[in-house]
């Protein structure tokens, strides 16, 4: 059966939530969001293709950055209102520099920085 992005449960505005992961590691490196365009875009070059809700328009992970992610495989979450991109990530995956977006844990009541910068 082929994918259809259109099949997907998108919010009000269009979007669907993407974790992004290192097929490799397992590590998770980044939420994003994408529309349908988005993910056929994705799916059809083989690089992760996101939506800017600030920007209102497209953006290739890594496009000026050079930090690309290419898809290994995109994964559907059961609701079909989520979805897990499984990517090979070159350099780090966040803007701040760091290999993940999720880099500060609540621990004991308190923030820590668990990444520092690379």
């Amino acid at each position: 059966m082929a994918f259809d992005p259109t099949t997907l449960k998108y919010d009000a505005n269009g979007l669907i939530p993407v974790i992004a992961q290192d097929h490799a590691s397992g590590q998770v490196l980044m939420m994003a969001w994408m529309n349908a365009e988005a993910v056929g875009r994705t799916l059809e070059t083989g690089r992760v293709t996101y939506w800017s809700r600030s920007r209102q328009g497209f953006w290739i992970k890594g496009e000026s950055s050079g930090h690309v992610q290419k898809l290994v495989e995109l994964r559907v979450d059961c609701d079909r209102d989520c979805l897990l991109a499984l990517v090979e990530q070159t350099g780090p995956a966040c803007h701040t520099n760091r290999q993940s977006c999720f880099y500060t844990a609540v621990r004991e009541g308190a923030e820590v920085e668990i990444m520092a910068p690379l």
